[in-house]
């Protein structure tokens, strides 16, 4: 079953992740958010849009590493790439439901 193309304006994807900064940073103490739990169950990306084949074998992921990954290419914008958006997903999960 195809499903119809979602397009997602990149200006506009700027401007929601700069508005939910600005939100979790006006109440966030000033040293950052911390993130009481590590591991999470993760759904393997290759699957995980596969909605129709029945629920996929979850993995296990760890927010350091994703967030550790996130910052070498903080570090090294070379080291992008665009598979760090899944990282920082991982990353904003964790907040996001931290933070209300």
């Amino acid at each position: 079953m195809n499903e119809p193309e979602l397009q997602i304006p990149l200006e506009r994807l700027r401007e929601a992740l700069d508005v939910l900064v600005r939100h979790v940073a006006a109440s966030a103490p000033a040293g950052g958010i911390a993130i009481d739990h590590d591991a999470f169950w993760s759904v393997p990306v290759a699957s995980m849009a596969d909605v129709y084949s029945g629920p996929p074998e979850l993995t296990i992921g760890m927010v350091s590493e994703s967030w550790s990954q996130v910052e070498e290419m903080i570090d090294d914008e070379e080291k992008a790439i665009g598979y760090g958006l899944v990282w920082l997903a991982d990353v904003l999960r964790a907040i996001g439901s931290k933070v209300v």
